[in-house]
C-alpha cells in the first residue's frame, strides 16, 4: 500500500521558520542514543506504516530539499519517493502529483503532515475497496472539511470551511483503491478543485460511493501557534495515561 503526504505548503500560519514546517519539532522519542526531538510528520507516517504502508511519497516544494535530506530514502520500514508542486496550487494539486507511482490495483492512504491524532491504530481499522474517510470530532468543524453520514456510513455530502456546518465530524486522512484516485483525478482534470471535499462532494454526485469511519478520538492541526500548544497537550495526556 501507498501513502502520499503532501508537502509543499508553506505554513505561513506559523511562520517564521527556519526549516519546514512538516519537520517542526512536536514531542519526542526515545531510541538507542537516548531521548531526541520528533519532526510533526513523523506521527502521520509511523500511523501510516501501522495500517500497512510500505511505500510513501512526499510531495515537496521546490525549495523543500530539507525533507528530502530528513527522511531519505527510507523511514521506519517504509522506502520514500518524492514528487515535486512546482508552484502552489492547492491540495489536490498536490495530491495528484503522486498518481503516476499509484499503481490503480493497490490501496493508497493520504494524510496531513502537520496533524497530530489519535488513535495511533486508526488506519490499520480502515476497509479496503472504498473510498474511506477517517473522521475526527473537533470543537470548530468550520475550520475544517466536515464530512455528513448516514446510519450505514454513508457519505451524503462535505462541507467545506462551512460555518453551518451540520456535523462536528471531520475527515482527518482517507484510504482507498488506486483506481478510485484515478477517477477522482479525471473529474479533478475538468474542475481542478483547489480542496478535497469539494472534489469528492463531485464524485458523489456522478454515483461514486464514499464511507466515514468515526473511530478518530482526537485530531490537531499543528498548523497555527494554538494548535501546536494543543498537541502538546495531547501528547503529555496520552504519555501519562499509559
Amino acid at each position: 500500500m501507498w501513502g502520499i503526504i503532501p508537502a509543499a505548503g508553506m505554513g505561513s500560519r506559523i511562520q517564521p521558520l527556519a526549516f519546514s514546517k512538516e519537520l517542526l519539532p512536536v514531542g519526542s522519542y526515545i531510541t538507542d542514543g537516548g531521548e531526541r526531538p520528533r519532526a510533526v510528520s513523523e506521527y502521520l507516517i509511523e500511523r501510516m506504516v501501522r495500517g500497512g504502508v510500505e511505500k510513501i511519497c512526499f510531495v515537496i516544494s521546490p525549495g523543500k530539499s530539507d525533507i528530502v535530506n530528513y527522511f531519505g530514502g527510507q523511514v521506519l520500514s517504509a522506502k520514500t519517493f518524492y514528487a515535486v508542486q512546482p508552484q502552489p496550487a492547492g491540495l489536490c494539486d498536490a495530491i495528484f502529483r503522486a498518481l503516476p507511482l499509484i499503481p490503480t490495483d493497490e490501496h493508497v492512504c493520504i494524510g496531513l503532515p502537520d496533524t497530530v491524532w489519535f488513535p495511533e491504530d486508526a488506519l490499520a481499522r480502515m476497509p479496503s475497496g472504498v473510498l474511506a474517510l477517517l473522521l475526527f470530532p473537533v470543537e470548530h468543524p468550520e475550520n475544517f472539511d466536515a464530512v455528513a453520514t448516514d446510519a450505514s456510513d454513508e457519505v451524503s455530502n462535505i462541507q467545506v470551511k462551512s460555518k453551518g456546518a451540520r456535523t462536528n465530524w471531520v475527515w482527518g486522512a482517507l484510504k482507498m483503491p488506486g483506481a478510485t484516485l484515478a477517477a477522482l483525478h479525471e473529474i479533478w482534470r475538468e474542475r481542478h478543485d483547489e480542496y478535497l471535499g469539494t472534489l469528492i462532494n463531485e464524485y458523489l454526485a456522478r454515483g461514486g460511493r464514499a464511507c466515514g469511519y468515526k473511530i478518530g478520538q482526537a485530531y490537531v492541526d499543528v498548523g497555527t501557534l494554538n494548535g501546536y500548544r494543543e498537541a502538546l497537550r495531547l501528547l503529555d495526556e496520552t504519555r501519562s495515561s499509559r
